[in-house]
């Protein structure tokens, strides 16, 4: 039996001598300098259940697979799951970089697992994905930066499940040289993703590790090795930005030929990671819609809830009839 603990208390004195500090806002007593606002109704979803996100699970589970679903905290990973939809990160679950917005563990990873390629080929197939979407942690620990690792694991998806597309959301491969990047783009994933995160003002607090313009340099270089990819970026807003700089990263990302954007709310993860500054209206992601839409992107998703996978394989099918309408007007 356990038995409670006395508090240890000053020579003389009694529990009701003790001084309870002041909390004037118990649900902001946990950081008051960085609390974390109430999400708005049009961010808030239903907790995750149901027969088919637990069958997602249970084969994640039983193939050993860590999903950014999880890692990241998606607030759509209920629907995702439930519809047999898991955006698979391979490479491990500890990051080499330490951005102020992810929730994913930064440290030293382990080794690479060679069988990991064909487990994730083995869950596409058991799950019956027309389209799956595969990420990874940076691996600044890694000369080729994991490039091999992910052309083995889409050879492996295409071997197992031919007519399964396959859209990839890589690092920036920033300390590798153009070889490495030409070994990703050889492998012929359909869609190639790099999201540029947030606007280059604020990449110095939030994305410190990286460079914008080389993360938009290796969106262009895709499509200078193969024309056919299509490519893919975004952003998250609320984060501190301001309408105009989001429209110049939308002019960046057009100058290096980018066929997708998305744009989503910008979500805390905890009290540690970089603040929200505010949430976005759903009218104000409306505008960003219709400008992106104007300034030539053949796909566009910009609500609250967007994230880089979110309806990805609807998504791809409307981009892939955008293009062909595009062609047939030329």
């Amino acid at each position: 039996m356990l038995r409670r603990r006395k508090p240890c208390l000053p020579k003389g004195k009694t529990v009701r001598d003790l001084k309870v500090p002041e909390q004037r806002h118990p649900e902001k007593a946990h950081r008051p300098d960085n609390a974390q606002p109430r999400k708005p109704s049009w961010i808030r979803v239903k907790a995750p259940t149901g027969d088919g996100y637990n069958a997602t699970k249970k084969i994640m589970r039983d193939n050993k697979l860590v999903t950014v679903c999880e890692e990241a905290g998606c607030p759509n990973a209920g629907e995702c799951w439930s519809q047999g939809h898991a955006t698979m990160m391979i490479m491990g679950e500890i990051c080499t970089r330490g951005c102020t917005f992810c929730n994913i563990a930064t440290g030293r990873p382990n080794a690479l697992d060679t069988f990991e390629p064909g487990r994730v080929a083995d869950a596409v197939q058991k799950l019956g994905l027309n389209h799956v979407v595969i990420t990874s942690v940076d691996r600044d620990d890694l000369e080729d930066g994991g490039a091999e690792h992910f052309a083995q694991t889409i050879r492996a998806v295409r071997h197992r499940s031919p007519k399964t597309t396959i859209e990839i959301l890589t690092p920036d491969f920033l300390k590798c040289d153009d070889s490495v990047l030409k070994v990703v783009v050889d492998a012929k994933p359909d869609v190639f993703n790099h999201n540029l995160e947030t606007v280059p003002g604020l990449y110095p607090t939030v994305r410190p590790g990286a460079r914008y313009f080389h993360s938009l340099r290796l969106l262009q270089r895709v499509k200078e090795l193969d024309p056919s990819i299509f490519t893919k970026s975004g952003i998250m807003v609320g984060l501190g930005e301001d309408q105009q700089s989001v429209k110049q990263v939308m002019d960046d990302m057009r100058a290096a030929d980018v066929d997708f954007l998305t744009i989503g709310q910008y979500l805390q993860p905890t009290p540690k990671h970089h603040g929200v500054d505010r949430f976005v209206t759903p009218e104000e992601f409306a505008s960003y819609d219709k400008a992106a839409y104007g300034k030539g992107f053949l796909m566009v998703s910009a609500t609250p809830l967007t994230r880089s996978s979110y309806h990805a394989g609807d998504d791809f099918a409307k981009l892939r009839s955008a293009r062909n309408a595009k062609l047939g007007q030329a």
